[in-house]
């Protein structure tokens, strides 16, 4: 059976999410109705990970399979044909039959984009938080989640039944002119569980509490208190899929530049 690999981007504004849900609108179910118009037949579709409502992806990776044998080249033409303006398959290639989107990757990284500026264009991409910031108590702060740490404060329930606990191997907070880039590489995350972190996060830039309470969840996963400081999904992006170990660490790269009066996308 051909298997494909596809590497999609999309904006998850209009949509509920990822993954397919009956009488909803979702990204896992425009790129299954594309991919069907293309063969002409069902066809299997799964992602590398779920995205919630509203969060966006600048590389969510999926695999397809379909009994009918079709050139990449022809593939990828048909199905982005077939898809809406705000989902685009930037790379498709055909790959081992035995490859799996989900099980085969080995990390994935976020980042999260908060404006410090009142903004006209891109506001759909960021927070934007009229604040001032203490750039040192989040850094303190983030710099704490790095490692191996149970995370269920900051996530509800897994639907799917992954390991609470996640390996974080990076989380950086950089800085572009008036945006705060936040990024977490790690094994994997939990539902809720970046736009919760970012929360939490600005909650302690704010001064509303101290960078100490960061370990202090990590150390007591039963205390759900961060979800009263949950992130909108606007700013939240599946940035990469990992499925080699040398193509760690990953280089931050803002999907939109406020240096001057306007965004500029990448």
């Amino acid at each position: 059976m051909p298997t494909y690999r596809l590497d999609i981007e999309y904006e998850g504004t209009r949509y509920h999410g990822w993954q397919a849900q009956p009488g909803l609108r979702t990204v896992q179910g425009e790129l299954i109705r594309a991919a069907e118009a293309a063969v002409g037949e069902p066809v299997e579709l799964q992602g590398a990970g779920r995205t919630d409502r509203g969060v966006h992806a600048l590389g969510q990776v999926a695999h397809l399979r379909t009994r009918r044998y079709l050139p990449a080249e022809v593939l990828w033409f048909r199905i982005n044909d077939a898809l809406p303006p705000d989902i685009a398959v930037w790379r498709l290639e055909r790959v081992h039959a035995r490859f799996h989107a989900r099980r085969d990757a080995i990390g994935r990284s976020y980042l999260y984009q908060i404006a410090t500026r009142r903004v006209g264009l891109g506001g759909r991409f960021l927070w934007w938080l009229k604040d001032p910031l203490n750039r040192e108590a989040m850094g303190e702060a983030l710099r704490g989640v790095v490692g191996r740490h149970h995370f269920g404060a900051f996530s509800d329930p897994d639907r799917e039944g992954e390991s609470p606990w996640v390996v974080v191997r990076e989380a950086r907070l950089c800085e572009e002119g008036p945006l705060l880039i936040i990024q977490i590489q790690a094994s994997h995350f939990l539902w809720k569980m970046v736009r919760r972190l970012v929360g939490v996060l600005v909650a302690i830039g704010r001064g509303e509490i101290e960078p100490e309470r960061m370990t202090y969840w990590l150390r007591h996963p039963q205390d759900r208190t961060p979800a009263r400081w949950t992130a909108p999904p606007s700013g939240l992006f599946l940035e990469r899929v990992v499925y080699r170990e040398a193509d760690w660490p990953l280089e931050v790269r803002p999907v939109l530049r406020l240096e001057r009066s306007y965004a500029a996308y990448l």
